[in-house]
């Protein structure tokens, strides 16, 4: 079992107090019947078990809920789970908005889409489109512009020079100009995690 930090220990607490709570006013309410005393016990006693279980796996469940949402760990990592379609989604949070990129180690870029480009403030039609770049969809034309700020859970970075893809692309992509940030990158399974 993972080690506990101090809000699992509080929760741990907590959970403990709403067992004593609910066991003793059983116990005063129910003089004299103590077999149907002990069936509830028993009951809430799996209650117990079941809720300090589920707690136990909510990073599990988390994870496979919402795999775009990076784990973080107080020792300087990042982990992302891979989706369904078996691409590997970070939300960020790009110039206080919230972004939702591919991790593609095999674009050199930060590269955003045209609506995650209005999104973020940038008029897409007053962009210079002067540089190219070849993609699974031919040759599209790119507009570079600078991201005040750019946040990934506790790893905040300014002044991040990105692109903005004049043709069609769905996702953002979250390339080799921010990756390279990190120490390492590492896929192990259907696990993504960076290290700082």
């Amino acid at each position: 079992m993972r080690d506990l930090n101090s809000d699992d220990h509080a929760v741990l607490v907590y959970l403990i107090l709403i067992l004593l709570v609910v066991g003793g006013s059983m116990i005063i309410s129910s003089r004299g019947q103590l077999n149907k005393t002990l069936q509830q016990a028993a009951i809430w006693g799996l209650i117990f078990v079941g809720a300090v279980g589920a707690y136990s796996l909510k990073d599990r469940i988390e994870s496979s809920l919402y795999p775009e949402r990076a784990l973080i760990s107080e020792r300087g990592t990042v982990s992302f789970n891979r989706a369904r379609d078996g691409h590997f989604y970070a939300e960020l949070e790009v110039n206080g908005k919230k972004v939702e990129f591919v991790v593609d180690t095999g674009a050199s870029d930060i590269v955003l889409s045209q609506q995650d480009a209005e999104y973020l403030g940038y008029a897409t039609r007053d962009l210079i489109y002067s540089g190219r770049a070849s993609t699974a969809n031919g040759v599209v034309p790119m507009a570079r512009i600078t991201l005040d700020s750019v946040l990934l859970g506790r790893f905040a970075d300014q002044n991040i020079v990105a692109t903005v893809n004049g043709g069609e692309l769905d996702t953002s992509l979250l390339g080799m100009r921010y990756l390279k940030r990190f120490r390492k990158i590492e896929i192990a399974g259907s696990r993504l995690t960076l290290t700082r």
